[in-house]
């Protein structure tokens, strides 16, 4: 079998290394931190996402560390709801749709590859500064945290090494710099009771003004008897550097939600209260006409790093995962040929993503209720957005992401309309 390198820890390198033993290989994983924590917030696992844990032999222990989704609704900057639709098994899909902390589903990845692979499989405290390849190996400069630096020498290599990859820098030097976008996030954490039986995400605002997504991703948290609430604040902003650990005033934006008013939420008093609040700026990470040279690929966030709407970061990479696993595996000792085969698997449908993430997705639906109403509370939403427009709108979207609605019109995933394309621009 082929002596792989995956570059990076994350989720993403780490599912990668669960399929890849699954179908018989023995990679070695180098993470640039010195040791794992659960860092980060929140993240909303679709379906096909649960169902690769569940191939994985991971659904149960998922399970005990996250919150199943039964529905999603969408309210107006007034607390207007504007459409709801159910979630996972509850709307007919053969999987659970689950919130969890990505910290915490990172930790029971990582011990699950020690488990499985040995502790010898993980390189910690070890980064991949840069490769060189001739025709049989790639050779990986390494640079550990203590200043030294080593080369090592594999077969393949599989950059799962995140938004600022090195080895993403090296195939494509002059798509190194990401554009800010305009618009900054805010992420927190929030402990507090259970809203709308605690299985709900919550879409709320009017984009012209502030977005706001909250969805539980801990039940009785800690004992606490609490669930530990997940909310992402989009707004207009000053650019700042690309680090999703920079510690943010949740004043900052409390203000911005003075007119939504919920009966079971004061999204107010939720920010307030938050345990922990980053704040990061999205930026635009271009498409890229190639995941691959040679024997060396990137996937997860090095290959498509993407706006985290629509719960498609993490889920996304999981099918990259089991995409260059099955062409490796089918390749045999041909890495070239493989990873050339799982770029054109998956780096065009992807990017289609990645497109759709920059116009907002399926949130799109609540720019168009504020466009058509001048942003003011309406009295008949089907008269604002009809229902059988947002449910194209819908069944478009979740057809472009690779899991058609079930009891639904299939959707033109191709023609799916960004917002930008509502407004004629």
């Amino acid at each position: 079998m082929l002596d792989i390198a995956i570059a990076g820890a994350g989720p993403g390198g780490l599912l990668t290394a669960l399929r890849l033993h699954q179908a018989g290989f023995r990679p070695t994983i180098y993470e640039t931190v010195a040791e794992l924590r659960p860092l980060g917030v929140g993240v909303d696992i679709k379906t096909v996402g649960t169902a690769e844990l569940d191939e994985l032999g991971l659904l149960e222990q998922f399970r005990e560390i996250s919150v199943e989704a039964e529905d999603s609704v969408f309210y107006n900057h007034h607390g207007q709801e504007i459409y709801a639709e159910k979630c996972g098994v509850h709307m007919g899909y053969l999987h659970e749709q689950r919130f969890v902390h990505r910290g915490v589903l990172q930790m029971m990845l990582y011990r699950t590859v020690l488990d499985r692979l040995g502790s010898g499989a993980v390189r910690l405290g070890v980064r991949v500064t840069g490769y060189a390849q001739d025709a049989d190996h790639v050779t990986l400069d390494l640079e550990h945290t203590d200043g030294r630096t080593e080369q090592v020498r594999h077969e393949a290599l599989i950059a799962a090494d995140g938004i600022k990859s090195a080895v993403r820098r090296q195939m494509h030097p002059a798509l190194t710099e990401p554009e800010f976008s305009g618009i900054t996030m805010w992420r927190g954490t929030t402990l507090r009771e259970p809203f709308r039986g605690g299985h709900t995400i919550l879409h709320l605002g009017n984009p012209h003004v502030a977005s706001m997504i909250v969805y539980p991703i801990a039940e009785n948290f800690e004992n606490s008897g609490l669930d530990l609430i997940n909310w992402v604040v989009e707004t207009n902003g000053e650019e700042t550097i690309e680090d999703w650990n920079q510690v943010a005033d949740p004043e900052d934006v409390v203000g911005l939600f003075d007119t939504l008013k919920l009966p079971f939420l004061d999204v107010q008093e939720l920010i307030r209260d938050a345990r922990e609040v980053y704040l990061f700026p999205l930026v635009r990470h271009f498409p890229l006409d190639t995941w691959v040279d040679g024997r060396v690929a990137l996937l997860g966030d090095a290959a498509h790093a993407m706006y985290p709407r629509g719960g498609n970061g993490i889920t996304q990479a999981m099918l990259d995962a089991r995409a260059i696993t099955a062409r490796l595996a089918e390749h045999g000792s041909d890495a070239a040929a493989a990873l050339a085969a799982y770029d054109k698997d998956r780096r065009e449908i992807v990017n289609r993503i990645v497109d759709s993430m920059r116009g907002e997705g399926y949130e799109v639906i609540r720019r168009m209720v504020a466009d058509r109403t001048g942003g003011e509370p309406f009295d008949d939403i089907e008269k604002v957005l009809p229902l059988a427009e947002a449910d194209e709108i819908f069944s478009g979207y979740h057809a472009l992401v690779g899991a058609p609605r079930p009891g639904h019109a299939a959707g033109d995933a191709t023609g799916f309309r960004t917002w930008e394309q509502e407004a004629g621009a």
